[in-house]
């Protein structure tokens, strides 16, 4: 362990065991079963509706739309799933470029390769972790303008993808501004981000439409699933339409009236996902409150520096992170925490690193975002840490 790194170990580990009583292992996310989950579990599965179709698909659309500020919620079998349907049907295809950030989990890449369009990545924000807004308006000023949109290296920039990092909400609403001059439609990955907001406003409502997941480590889980949010009602039917296999009513028929995708939620997994949505609030409060405690722990830490949410923002704070001075610093850290049996891990490798996309096209130097990826390391964010809190 290097001088560096042992601070910062030595807080953090006497923080969780003393402070909050954690013995054995230290879970990064646990999800929290406290509500009625298993009520609702076993009602779907008496009712024998345990697969895509069923009330609690519908109420667990409507409950994600309204708490994402949206009319409107179409569930997906992951948000994997969510982007890809999202970016099929505003027509990002072949020939096309999207602009995603080199530091995101590999999730929103794959989905915009599934389209057969390409990413170009561009570099991070400090401040949020997500796109720089100032490297996309370079990146766009940059572009050949033609009759039809900007092209760049021969293909057209048909959209931008921002991804909220750990629930930091980024300026989607400047970034739509910015884009909109070009042509260039934004949606959000706002896979990391139920319940947080920026100036007032919840993440999924910022642009015109976003992805969310409810993997089993996120604020809220359906054990695997997502969903795209949106107030555009024809692009919700549309959407809903391919995701269900784009069957078609022809009476007792089955027709299909174009190729669909079957990325249907099950019953059983939204039944979970309900009695989850109904503790969002206390999950966000108790998350926001280890928030509090963690700055606290780690102010005048001369090795370790907390995330905190940027100015207007207000972060659910999926995971909380602390930065590091450097890689080797990181790398310490990571190994004596898992050594005392608590859980944390590094930020994602950039997507330029990755042997099957080392090839894309990218813009700028992304020294951010490389700062970013040897510095950051997650620490325990459960929920479930904060026992004083009331989460129901």
């Amino acid at each position: 362990m290097t001088a560096y790194s042992s601070s910062a170990v030595k807080r953090l580990a006497s923080f969780l065991r003393e402070d909050l009583g954690q013995q054995g292992r230290v879970p990064l996310h646990a999800p929290t079963f406290g509500g009625r989950e298993k009520d609702y579990v076993a009602d779907c599965i008496d009712s024998t509706y345990v697969s895509s179709v069923g009330d609690y698909v519908v109420q667990f659309e409507n409950e994600v739309a309204r708490r994402s500020g949206c009319a409107f919620g179409v569930a997906t079998m992951n948000g994997t799933a969510a982007i890809h349907a999202l970016l099929h049907t505003l027509g990002v295809g072949h020939g096309d470029l999207v602009i995603c950030p080199a530091l995101t989990f590999v999730a929103t890449v794959n989905a915009v390769l599934y389209t057969g369009a390409q990413p170009v990545f561009l570099d991070s924000d400090l401040d949020t972790l997500g796109l720089s807004l100032a490297e996309v308006e370079r990146f766009l000023q940059a572009c050949e303008r033609r009759v039809d949109g900007v092209w760049y290296e021969g293909q057209r920039v048909r959209a931008a993808l921002p991804v909220h990092i750990f629930g930091q909400v980024i300026d989607v609403v400047r970034l739509s501004e910015i884009c909109a001059a070009y042509g260039v439609v934004v949606v959000e990955d706002a896979a990391e981000s139920l319940g947080a907001s920026r100036d007032g406003r919840q993440a999924g409502s910022l642009s015109v439409a976003a992805a969310l997941s409810f993997n089993g480590n996120k604020v809220v889980t359906t054990g695997g699933g997502g969903a795209i949010v949106t107030n555009d009602e024809a692009l919700a039917v549309r959407l809903k339409h391919l995701t269900t296999t784009a069957r078609a009513k022809r009476g007792w028929t089955f027709f299909h009236d174009e190729m669909g995708f079957n990325y249907r939620m099950p019953n059983l997994n939204a039944a979970l996902g309900l009695a989850q949505m109904e503790q969002l609030d206390g999950f966000i409060r108790a998350k926001r409150e280890l928030a509090d405690r963690y700055e606290a722990l780690f102010q005048g830490c001369a090795d370790a520096q907390f995330v905190k949410e940027a100015a207007g923002i207000r972060s659910n704070y999926w995971l909380q992170a602390i930065m590091l001075p450097d890689l080797t610093a990181r790398n310490d850290a990571l190994e004596a925490l898992h050594a005392e049996g608590i859980e944390a891990r590094p930020c994602w490798t950039l997507m330029v690193d990755l042997p099957y996309l080392k090839d894309s096209l990218r813009y700028g130097d992304l020294t951010v975002a490389r700062d970013i990826e040897n510095r950051l390391l997650n620490i325990p964010s459960s929920p479930s840490l904060m026992t004083s809190t009331a989460i129901a």
